[in-house]
Parts: C-alpha cells; structure tokens; sequence
C-alpha cells in the first residue's frame, strides 16, 4: 500500500497537482486557455465537428454549381453568399471572417481551411425548381439562424400563413437532404482516401483533384437516375 500511495504522490507532483511539500498547488489558469480546452473537447467530442466538416464539404461541393441532390423530383443547388466564419482549435489563428460576394470561395478563405480551420457559419443561397432560399446556417446543431423564404404567390392571410409553413417545411427538408446525402459518404471508407484529398487539393488550388470527384460524382448520379428510370 506504502508504494501505491508514493506513486500517487508521484503522479501528482509529476502532473503539478501539488508542490514538494505535498500540498495542493492553486496556480489560476489562463482564462483563454480553459475556453480553448472547452472548445477543443466541444468540437471533438460534441455535434459541431460533425456540423463544420460538413458545412466546409459543402463549400467545397457547391463551388461547380451543380445539383448536389435531388428532393421532391428537383435539383437542389447551394450557393455560399456574403459572410462565412471559419473555426478551429488550434494554431496561431482560431477564428477567422470573410465577407463579400463570393468571400467564401476565395484563395484566402481556401488557404484557411488548409490550415486546418473548418466552416463554421454561413449564409447560403438554396435553389429547388423555381424557388430561392437564403438561409444562415449555424454548424453546432446546424441551427438555421434567419431565412428569407420565396415570394408568396397567394394574397389572402390565412392562405399566406399555409404557404410561409409550407417554405419553411420544405426548406427543412432541404438542409436535411444535403446532410443525408453527406453523412453515408463521412462514414464511408471514401471519406479518407477520396473525398478529403480531393478537398485539400481544392484548398491548396490545385482544381484538377476537385475536378476528377466531382465529374465521379456526377457520373454515379446520372447512372443512379438512370437506374431508377
């Protein structure tokens, strides 16, 4: 028992818990550092890791303004607009903004992303048929934050207020479509060996890796529509 315990009181200093006298030490930590901490077993451990990879997928994928899935029989085109914040949890650099047009598709928030920071915030234009959203979209629970829905194309009140439930139904149903077509591909084997070289190499500028899955995807959704026809 004698060394059990020594070997605690070992660990203990050896850690900084306590001093050489065997007292507890009180050092206050750094206020940044235990919010970093926090941070960094929130986006290891909790749903915003999940949200960010997918929301800089996303950016990745929506840069070929192709559809990126079909719901209800159309495709559904997404577009980053205006401002885009970029997380991370370590580095010089743990939180960056751009803002502007196309600021999210820009060499330096590509740069960013190389560096290891991830989409954290966005707005996003999000096309189905005939009708455009524009949503913020937040990626811990991936929150919409505001949306703008279509034009109403009815006049009466009540008739207004069946057809705001009705966008906002269906814009809910949009956002989910995008993650289900994204979470089979995060838990696949091509995740690691195709998609996030791909990425890298479209955060380095180098199109040609981006180019070469997008045409494959693209190829497995017109065989996929083919099949089903």
């Amino acid at each position: 028992m004698a060394k059990r315990e020594q070997a605690r009181e070992e660990a203990a200093f050896a850690r900084g818990d306590v001093g050489v006298d065997g007292v507890a030490t009180e050092e206050e930590k750094d206020e940044a550092e235990v919010e970093k901490g926090k941070a960094r077993e929130q986006l290891l451990r909790g749903r915003a890791y999940l949200g960010r990879e997918f929301m800089t997928w996303l950016l990745w994928r929506s840069e070929s303004g192709d559809p990126l899935v079909e719901f209800d029989g159309a495709g559904v085109v997404v577009l980053f607009l205006g401002k885009v914040v970029l997380r991370g949890v370590a580095g010089d650099v743990t939180e960056m903004s751009a803002k502007g047009t196309l600021a999210p598709y820009s060499e330096n928030v590509r740069h960013s992303l190389d560096r290891g920071l991830l989409v954290s915030q966005a707005r996003l234009r999000i096309s189905h048929g005939e009708r455009e959203y524009e949503v913020t979209l937040d990626s811990e629970f991936l929150d919409i934050r505001a949306a703008k829905l279509p034009a109403l194309m009815t006049e009466e009140e009540d008739d207004q207020l069946s057809e705001r439930l009705e966008l906002t139904e269906q814009l809910s149903g949009l956002v989910d479509a995008l993650v289900q077509d994204f979470l089979p591909m995060r838990a696949g084997r091509a995740w690691s060996k195709q998609v996030v070289p791909a990425m890298k190499a479209w955060m380095k500028g180098e199109e040609k890796g981006s180019d070469v899955l997008s045409k494959a995807a693209r190829a497995r959704g017109r065989d996929a529509r083919a099949a089903r026809g």
